[in-house]
């Protein structure tokens, strides 16, 4: 890589403001909350299906684990694609997928079809995730990266706690309320499909594939329409900025190297184990409560509550994403969940149940929001999608694992290390994160330069 004061990448990431259409984050909120919707409103309408389709509940529970497959799948295979071919075409596949495979999971004949399309739907939701996070973070400014991947993450959490209310009010209700449930992650994408003229595709994959005119057109028109929202014609210096080396045709070449093989290694250790407790907490408190004498409706009516967590902490995100060093927040955040899980597990009380609930869903978003950024900055432009799609993608083994931790450890301890795993698994995250790159503030490219990297990669550099 050489220095230039000429490459135009530098003078979008000096911007104060979001330099693109308001209508593009919109857009891109929007597939979030519907990529989150579509992660767990199959779960709510389980009983039902089993009824209607007369099978086991664990046989019509294969959705849900399909459709988790799918998403490391999409992930994986979209994200090489979006690494060689632009990020505008795998975000657009993404939602074609998730919208089809939303419609026929709502429409399905038997058991065996809906399986099938919640593979469908996995693979968009996480290539969603995966595209998502990459190209919001090579759109933003520097000085913006992680303010804006927790204004996307207001939708996409909202996604999430939308979902046990509106499985309240279809699936006990109608008889088809479960499709409609699972129908309405398709109109989301219906919404998407015809507003996608509003995506661009990303200067900085356009300037490792030498495209320049493209990136100057688009930085020339942000910095116009940056000086008309600030109202002045000054704009802050322009600081000299490494030029990226295009590197592999084959993006997971890339990543098999050093130093960024040991960057996947560490991110993929970390959302492993964070996806462990995130999961088994998601997915076994219900159970976990109505074995503990609370009912389910009292079991739902939690999770409903401690659903506004997940919006909060995205505002909490937004507000100081690009202000504490994103490392170091997610010390504090991973500690939190950690501290509350196993408070809820050690000390239960319809109190600490409640309050911890909202802390341990307040952190284990913050922690999820803000490790989607770093893991991000992790990697070159050449190969950005495809590494976020293996650590976060690879990551979510953690969560098919969950289940049977999280069982194994009621089984064996009870409620109290039922909860409490929940809670020992974060210690493996907490000591592995001050090996991660101090990347807050800073331009992408200076942040995976080559020769940098032995310093980044150092406890707190």
């Amino acid at each position: 890589m050489t220095k230039s004061t000429e490459n135009p990448l530098a003078r979008l990431d000096r911007l104060p403001v979001w330099p693109f259409s308001y209508g593009l984050i919109a857009l891109l909120g929007l597939g979030y909350f519907f990529s989150f919707f579509d992660i767990t409103n199959i779960a709510y309408g389980l009983p039902v299906i089993s009824k209607q389709f007369h099978v086991s509940t664990g046989a019509s529970a294969e959705a849900v684990s399909t459709s988790l497959f799918g998403y490391i799948f999409g992930a994986l295979i979209l994200s090489m694609i979006s690494d060689r071919f632009g990020r505008r075409l795998s975000l657009t596949v993404g939602v074609v997928l998730y919208t089809l495979g939303s419609l026929a999971t709502a429409f399905s004949p038997s058991v065996g079809w809906l399986v099938g399309w919640r593979f469908v739907v996995g693979m968009g939701i996480g290539t969603m995730i995966a595209q998502v996070t990459t190209y919001l973070g090579e759109l933003a400014p520097a000085a913006l990266r992680g303010r804006l991947t927790g204004l996307a993450n207001i939708f996409s959490f909202a996604g999430l706690g939308v979902v046990p209310f509106a499985a309240m009010w279809l699936v006990p209700n109608y008889s088809w309320g479960w499709r409609a449930l699972l129908f309405l992650g398709a109109l989301g994408g219906f919404i998407i499909f015809f507003a996608g003229r509003l995506l661009i595709e990303s200067p900085r994959w356009l300037a490792l594939h030498g495209r320049m005119d493209e990136v100057e057109k688009i930085v020339s028109e942000a910095e116009d329409r940056v000086r008309r929202r600030i109202g002045t014609h000054a704009l802050p210096p322009v600081q000299p900025m490494v030029m990226e080396h295009k590197g592999s045709n084959f993006p997971l070449l890339e990543l098999l190297k050093p130093p960024y093989l040991g960057r996947v290694l560490l991110l993929l250790v970390i959302w492993l184990f964070y996806y462990t407790g995130d999961y088994a907490f998601l997915s076994l408190a219900p159970t976990f409560l109505v074995d503990k004498g609370y009912s389910l409706a009292s079991s739902i009516s939690f999770l409903a509550v401690t659903g506004i967590a997940f919006v909060v902490a995205a505002i909490v995100v937004y507000w100081i994403g690009d202000k504490v060093e994103r490392k170091v927040a997610n010390l504090v955040w991973g500690i939190l969940m950690m501290l509350s899980l196993l408070w809820i597990g050690y000390f239960p009380s319809p109190m600490v149940i409640m309050v911890g609930g909202f802390l341990a869903t307040f952190s284990l978003s913050t922690f999820c929001i803000t490790n989607y950024a770093l893991t991000a900055e992790h990697f070159p432009t050449s190969a950005r999608s495809s590494g976020v799609a293996i650590a976060d993608g690879l990551g979510h083994l953690g969560g098919a694992l969950a289940p049977f931790v999280g069982l194994w450890a009621y089984k064996t301890g009870g409620f109290s290390l039922g909860f409490g795993i929940m809670g020992f698994v974060m210690i493996v995250p907490i000591l592995l994160l001050p090996f991660t790159v101090r990347a807050t503030r800073r331009t992408l490219t200076s942040v995976t330069e080559v020769p940098e990297v032995s310093s980044n990669l150092q406890p707190y550099a």
